[in-house]
């Protein structure tokens, strides 16, 4: 699962490493065996990592046909380390999903391209086109479900298969953004609904058969899944920026999506089978599958370094920059909100690295992982040195093409609208891109002024015109991220109906607040769950990426390959009570109009409906400055938000505390199973 922060998901248009913090590292462990050298540096280089980014431990592992030469960790805080300290992994569990489905392709019990509806009879959704969807479409990402399909999938100190069981009846009420194979976007639910497949054709529980195919004969013995009822001794310890205390356990309970719990010398052991060197468990035929370049099988980019050309599982298939090397290079990372990890293969060389951080992110973690691999292939004399960072050099200036000015416009990735601007002498700015000057170039594309990244436009054969993105990002002393990507689609005009303008127009500016996530959710911590409707700066007729298409209704209708198009929703406002509701996928917000002023008197009682909506107050001018204390239920939590909204004031979940000192202008939200009551004093 590659999440970070939002319970709404948002591509950017270029992988984002992580600006420096001024951290400083302690408690260095010794790796285990292996060259002194290549242990020291590997230490040095991990104490960077966190001092350069939001990272707050590292655990990282080197194995070198079949042997771990390097194993190690380093953390900030004063939490014990060891090798079997485990970490989530994130979206590096979907190679175990794919692997998962591999196992039982090599058994003839799933056929890659057979519909999975003939293996998941019940499996429907509203779309005829579902029934075109195979495994593998599923493994590539090109299935065409929208994304993450599930709420509740996040939980603190909880292990609830709410998000699992929910997911069939949660795309039986969806479309496809696009026809099964037409092109490969990361997507959550396609590796949901491949543990499910998985479940079905094997008759195990996913955690039990992954338990029983790899882990065990791999000796993978600190590798879990939440199901297996883990403790927080076992986890590394959860950290962000600016909170001052330890968060509790996390868990992703849609295991093959990004729930698995696993430790770097465990994910080095686990890379063995993509080695050959555990065919026992894993066909060469099947590797091979996995390992094929899946993404030319429909749009892409022209081929260049990247970091994202996606296989069976995999987010690279030739990683950057080992292309440059003329060896094959596997790659997978992962980011949750609160754990990043990042395992890089090289199958011809039988050398794998993970790198497993609390805090910190995927593509951190990546360039760690990939040094370690090189300064390991220079030890060896398999490489002869390390090759210097790329870039696209300093811009030389010509004259632009009137054709390529007229691609100025408004373009649209995932949840995300923005205006692009050329200028009659060339300069193109994209609001919001950290680099913010791109100049017309003699190679017909627009360059930063530092040469480290690059756009053009390109018309596809499927008629939609995309903003291509090319860059390379260094973190010092780290290495070199490659991206490239279509960042963005460029928008129809999209002209509307008085009645459906009208409509609109009365809920510019109005906020609708997030009702159906469980009270132990991380949404309520990392931000306050609400979406806020504006129109006004964008192109007429759009919502954010979503095309208006009636008075109550809007759609995404991009369609972006990669990450910029992942986790497109459809939206659609109705009436219940009286109330407002919009739904947006999974997901029920509900209007600010039904969000009422906590009662601000001496004592009060909020009550869950049967309907299990969670319930929203804001404070009242004479409640601010007053101390609310909570007398919680059971099955139940709460959490106060200041105007910015960011990390809550208070989310008991998280501190452990009822009371808090109540901010002015800010909002409450009470959680909790169906009929939990909430005794509240404020005084």
């Amino acid at each position: 699962m590659k999440k970070k922060q939002s319970w709404v998901l948002s591509a950017t248009l270029a992988l984002t490493i992580m600006a420096p913090t001024g951290a400083t590292a302690n408690s260095v462990a010794p790796a285990v065996t292996g060259s002194q050298g290549l242990e020291k540096t590997a230490a040095e280089k991990a104490a960077l990592l966190i001092d350069s980014t939001e990272t707050f431990s590292v655990q990282y592992a080197l194995i070198d046909n079949g042997k771990i030469t390097v194993s190690g960790q380093i953390g900030k805080y004063d939490k014990p380390l060891t090798k079997d300290t485990m970490y989530g992994i994130g979206s590096v569990s979907k190679v175990f999903g794919a692997a998962a489905v591999m196992k039982l392709v090599d058994e003839g019990k799933i056929d890659l391209d057979t519909p999975v509806a003939q293996y998941i009879t019940d499996f429907k959704m509203k779309d005829e086109r579902y029934k075109r969807i195979t495994p593998r479409m599923l493994l590539n990402h090109s299935s065409g479900l929208r994304g993450t399909g599930s709420t509740s999938d996040s939980l603190f100190v909880d292990n609830d298969t709410h998000a699992h069981d929910t997911l069939l009846q949660t795309l039986s009420d969806q479309t496809l953004k696009a026809d099964p194979g037409a092109f490969s976007v990361y997507s959550n639910s396609g590796f949901s609904l491949a543990e499910i497949l998985v479940e079905r054709v094997s008759g195990m529980s996913f955690t039990a058969f992954i338990h029983q195919v790899f882990t065990e004969p791999l000796q993978m013995n600190h590798t879990k899944t939440p199901q297996d009822n883990l403790t927080g001794s076992q986890l590394a310890g959860l950290y962000v920026p600016d909170y001052p205390n330890q968060l509790p356990n996390s868990f992703v309970t849609v295991i093959a999506e990004g729930g698995i719990h696993s430790t770097a010398e465990d994910m080095v052991r686990f890379s063995r089978l993509f080695m050959g060197q555990a065919n026992h468990i894993l066909s060469d035929k099947s590797v091979l599958a996995m390992e094929q370049e899946e993404y030319k099988k429909g749009i892409w980019p022209e081929d260049t370094d990247d970091s994202n050309q996606y296989g069976l599982g995999w987010d690279s298939v030739k990683l950057y920059p080992f292309n440059d090397y003329g060896i094959k290079g596997l790659a997978k990372g992962g980011d949750l909100s609160v754990y990043a990890a990042s395992l890089v293969v090289l199958p011809e060389k039988k050398m794998a690295a993970a790198v497993l951080t609390s805090g910190g992110n995927s593509g951190s973690n990546q360039l760690l992982a990939s040094e370690l691999l090189l300064l390991a292939l220079k030890e060896k004399s398999e490489i002869k040195s390390i090759k210097p960072n790329k870039s696209f050099g300093k811009p030389v200036k010509a004259k632009i093409p009137q054709d390529v000015i007229k691609q100025a416009g408004y373009y649209a990735s995932n949840d995300l609208q923005f205006q692009v601007e050329i200028s009659e002498d060339g300069e193109l700015s994209i609001p919001g891109d950290t680099e913010t000057k791109y100049l017309y170039a003699s190679d017909g594309s627009f360059i930063n002024e530092n040469g480290t990244s690059k756009v053009s436009f390109v018309h596809e054969k499927n008629g939609r015109t995309y903003l291509w993105k090319r860059s390379y990002q260094t973190l010092p002393g780290l290495g070199q991220l490659a991206m490239s990507e279509y960042g963005a689609e460029k928008l129809e005009d999209n002209v509307l109906p008085k009645e459906t303008v009208e409509a609109w127009a009365k809920r510019e500016g109005l906020m609708y607040y997030l009702v159906n996530e469980k009270y132990s959710s991380e949404s309520y911590f990392f931000e306050q769950p609400r979406i806020e409707i504006s129109l006004d700066d964008g192109q007429p007729g759009y919502w954010q990426d979503k095309k208006i298409t009636g008075p109550n209704t809007a759609t995404s209708q991009i369609q972006i390959p990669g990450l910029a198009g992942r986790d497109t929703t459809e939206a659609q406002f109705y009436m219940e009570d009286g109330i407002e509701y919009l739904k947006l996928n999974a997901y029920l917000l509900v209007s600010e109009a039904d969000v009422k002023p906590i009662y601000a008197g001496n004592q009060s009682k909020v009550t869950v409906p049967a309907n299990g909506h969670a319930q929203w107050f804001t404070i009242p001018a004479e409640a601010a400055g007053k101390t609310m204390t909570v007398k919680l239920p059971k099955e139940g939590a709460f959490a106060v938000y200041d105007e910015e909204g960011e990390y809550p004031l208070n989310y008991s979940i998280v501190s452990g505390n009822n009371k808090v000192t109540l901010p002015k202008s800010g909002t409450i939200v009470f959680s909790g199973a169906p009929g939990s009551e909430f005794q509240i004093t404020i005084k």
